[in-house]
């Protein structure tokens, strides 16, 4: 039985690549102290739309992944031969999912209630979908849509910042911590999604449903119906849109 954490990025900032290629050793050392410092046995690096292998942790198992950019939003590829590189915005889920099963990865839907439209893909095989650290409010949305795909669920932190790693983390039965048995686990549905309720992670999280009710990026969870988000390229939101219908 082992601790992982699913969805963990390098580096606070987006962009800027050459910038990005130097800071992630140091990225990385710090994520793994503090998953070491919370109790984890392991993370996924999830880069966006890259895949770096890294130094290994001695204390944390430094798991392969990257977070694909799709043209409906983001997808975790987790396994032991991530691509190494996608363009934002180039695949669709059903390529992505395609690429990830070609390379032996597992293939979950990332944060389907924030800034997305893939979980409404239903007939697009998808092999676990994501309880997000940021905002689990949407839990109970996440587990019913999980529900309907038959899929099991997978936490993760979605940490940008060391101190946000393990907000959000998978238990994941196995007898070895490797990128394959994680593979294999999630397939079976040997995996369980947990959430921190550390006071900390809870004003964290406060914060963070502020910023993105802010930015329009989150469906609202009082919606009869969730709404489809805002996919990546749309400039516009919704509100935005009703805004410049009433001044012409």
């Amino acid at each position: 039985m082992y601790t992982v954490d699913l969805h963990a990025h390098t580096r606070f900032f987006h962009g800027h690549r050459a910038l990005g290629d130097r800071f992630d050793p140091l990225g990385v050392r710090l994520l793994t102290a503090m998953a070491d410092q919370r109790g984890l046995d392991g993370v996924v690096t999830t880069n966006h739309d890259y895949y770096t292998a890294f130094d290994p942790s001695p204390n944390v198992e430094t798991l392969p992944g990257i977070e694909i950019t799709t043209d409906r939003g983001h997808v975790l590829v987790v396994g032991p031969e991530p691509p190494a590189a996608t363009k934002p915005g180039a695949l669709s889920p059903a390529e992505a999912v395609a690429l990830a099963h070609d390379r032996d990865c597992a293939a979950i839907v990332a944060h389907p209630f924030r800034n997305s439209t893939v979980r409404e893909l239903a007939d697009v095989p998808f092999d676990a979908i994501e309880v997000n650290g940021k905002h689990p409010r949407s839990r109970p949305l996440v587990e019913e849509l999980a529900a309907e795909r038959d899929l099991p669920l997978i936490g993760g932190s979605d940490a940008h910042y060391p101190f946000e790693v393990g907000r959000a983390y998978t238990v994941v039965e196995a007898d070895r911590l490797t990128p394959e048995a994680i593979v294999d686990a999630i397939r079976d549905g040997r995996v369980r999604a947990r959430v921190s309720r550390s006071w900390p992670d809870r004003a964290l999280r406060r914060g963070y449903r502020a910023i993105h009710n802010r930015k329009q990026v989150i469906d609202a969870l009082e919606r009869p119906t969730p709404g489809v988000g805002t996919p990546p390229g749309e400039e516009k939101t919704e509100i935005e849109t009703e805004s410049n219908a009433g001044s012409d």
